[in-house]
């Protein structure tokens, strides 16, 4: 751990944190964490922990960290999108090299339909995009 500790935590919850006033000293050199905050990222809502007042320095830190965090959440979407395409490539190796009949049977149909769904939802997406940019 290093020497110093940060004056925020935020524990991650699913739709946002729940934020903490980390408190070093004090008498008994004990790391003491204050709720200060709870956060719903999906929403931008920010309710103060029971009858708490936010200080100008814990909205700032909380907002900071909400672009932060909804960036972080941004980018992990498209990282687990280019790690679909390397499945669906490892995927068709598998088909072609390695799956049997009874595989096969048992993966199709719902293979087909995904992709099936996928394609055509990925060609209506870029169809708009076209007819947008040649109408600007």
């Amino acid at each position: 751990m290093g020497s110093e500790l940060p004056d925020y935590y935020f524990r991650v919850r699913e739709n946002g944190a729940a934020v903490f006033r980390v408190d070093t000293e004090n008498r008994q050199r004990r790391i003491e964490m204050d709720q200060i905050a709870v956060i719903n990222i999906k929403n931008g809502e920010v309710k103060p922990h029971g009858d708490r007042k936010l200080t100008d320095a814990d909205i700032a830190e909380i907002e900071a960290w909400m672009v932060q965090r909804t960036a972080l959440l941004a980018q992990r979407d498209l990282d687990d999108i280019h790690r679909a395409v390397d499945y669906l490539n490892i995927t068709t190796q598998w088909v072609q090299s390695k799956a049997t009949d009874e595989q096969l049977e048992d993966v199709t149909d719902a293979l087909l339909l995904s992709m099936h769904d996928l394609r055509t939802l990925l060609v209506r997406k870029k169809a708009d995009r076209i007819l947008n940019k040649s109408g600007d």
